[in-house]
């Protein structure tokens, strides 16, 4: 039997490094990070580039993920069946909500987006289908991270990348709101992933009552929260709706009700 061709895996290895960060990386950025040569990876970032893989910044020489392979992505969120099934539920929750909803599944140590609905105005907004997302930073991760669905893949006693200066970065305070999260049912983030920015998510079963996925609301902080920098109730309720349409779909029934605390 033939073994692994170990250009494929170093290209694989560079897509994936493309992937996962949020900015555009430069030919000694990628080498260095892959160990790689720098002959080496110029030449398989040349043959990516061919094949629209790969786009390279005419003005920072700078490398991101090409068209075909965002195309080539979309083809496969097409198929998923997670996405499939909560199309018309998602398009309902956004116009219902005034907000833009994000489902979301776990991929390696990350939240992958796979289906984006905008917030129903006119602002300018960006589409975030193939997104990765944080998992301790994004109300959709929490869940995740909080339902057993996804786990971070860094050291227990390792400090979590600071998006913002909200963001929980040690394991003991992140713990400590999935602990929380699982008693009330649903995770929130506040500013923790962007400035300016809130999300509210809930979990997504499948058969056995598996957690496949979470579906969020993303917008405003002012928008999302009360006063007291709680959730709006009236968004929760309409995300556990559409939470339980598309678990039915997906075979999972209704989503577990939240433990309570003895009082």
């Amino acid at each position: 039997m033939a073994g692994p061709v170990q250009s494929i895996e170093r290209a694989a290895a560079i897509l994936r490094l493309l992937a996962g960060g949020p900015r555009r990386l430069g030919l000694g950025e990628v080498a260095s990070s892959l160990g790689l040569a720098k002959g080496t990876a110029h030449g398989i970032l040349r043959t990516l580039q061919r094949v629209d893989f790969v786009e390279q910044d005419e003005a920072t020489g700078k490398y991101q993920l090409g068209a075909a392979l965002l195309h080539l992505g979309s083809s496969y969120l097409d198929i998923n069946e997670l996405r499939s099934r909560s199309l018309n539920w998602a398009d309902a929750l956004a116009a219902r909500s005034g907000e833009a909803v994000r489902l979301g599944t776990p991929l390696e140590d990350r939240v992958l987006v796979v289906h984006h609905v905008f917030r129903p105005d006119d602002s300018l907004q960006t589409l975030d289908v193939g997104a990765l997302l944080p998992l301790h930073a994004s109300s959709l991760g929490k869940v995740l991270l909080a339902f057993g669905a996804a786990s971070l893949g860094t050291s227990p006693n390792a400090r979590l990348e600071a998006y913002t200066r909200h963001t929980l970065v040690t394991r003991e305070n992140l713990e400590r709101a999935l602990a929380e999260i699982r008693e009330q049912g649903w995770a929130m983030e506040v500013q923790e992933m962007n400035l300016g920015e809130a999300g509210i998510a809930v979990p997504i079963r499948g058969h056995g009552g598996l957690v496949v996925g979470a579906i969020a609301l993303s917008g405003a902080p002012e928008r999302l929260c009360d006063p007291g920098g709680r959730p709006q109730p009236v968004l929760i309720g309409l995300l556990r709706e559409a939470a339980r349409a598309i678990s039915r779909e997906l075979g999972g029934g209704s989503p577990v009700a939240p433990r309570r605390r003895p009082t």
